[in-house]
């Protein structure tokens, strides 16, 4: 009986839960232009999204924030003058948007400074990972990689770049050693990593 009653609220819960991911999601079409804020445990910081700069990309930026995907995310990767990155998260929440990847585009955008991008691995590998850009990272436009060119910036800090600035940067990319444990054992990892800044919330502005 008591099984039962456990199994029942186990269910119960669950259907109860906000929803991590629907397919029907990732059709959104972001606007042309529009404004994500960051709340952080450093402080806020103000994106501005140009959806002509990279289309695709824009438009699963749009979903990611307007889902809340990002909140209670780690900036993970924070190398001084080259990049801070986020957006790996838990495995189940991750796995589900990665199973629908962003098309590669050309680079119109160069990666100056306090632009956002989309990380990625081979070839229309774009899924939830972004980094934004700390130094000059040029490079990055033309850079050739596992048959693709450049990675193309479609974001802008327009305000709060002292708080990106700010994210702590003393593990540099030695957390990449431990990039399945973060996103398998959040826990386990922090304790590892217990400097690490991250997202309390994300959030389109005027919306």
């Amino acid at each position: 009986m008591k099984k039962s009653i456990l199994v029942l609220f186990s269910i119960i819960l669950f259907g109860c839960s906000p929803a991590i991911f629907k397919k029907k999601w990732t059709e959104e079409t972001a606007p042309e232009s529009y404004t994500t804020r960051f709340e952080t445990n450093k402080g806020n910081f103000d994106i501005k999204v140009t959806r002509s700069l990279s289309p695709k990309a824009a438009d699963r930026f749009y979903q990611l924030v307007k889902h809340s995907y990002f909140d209670d995310v780690l900036f993970y990767r924070v190398n001084p003058g080259f990049v801070a990155q986020f957006g790996a998260s838990d495995s189940l929440k991750r796995q589900a948007w990665d199973n629908v990847n962003v098309p590669d585009e050309k680079t119109v955008q160069s990666n100056v400074r306090g632009t956002l991008s989309f990380a990625r691995g081979e070839k229309d590998t774009r899924t939830t990972d972004l980094f934004i850009n700390l130094g000059d990272n040029s490079r990055l436009d033309t850079i050739y990689y596992q048959e693709v060119t450049g990675f193309p910036a479609f974001g802008e800090v327009i305000q709060g770049m002292s708080v990106v600035d700010s994210l702590y940067s003393g593990y540099s990319d030695t957390v990449m050693q431990d990039f399945g444990l973060m996103t398998q054992d959040r826990p386990k990892f922090l304790m590892k990593y217990p400097k690490l800044d991250k997202i309390e919330k994300a959030y389109l502005l005027g919306q």
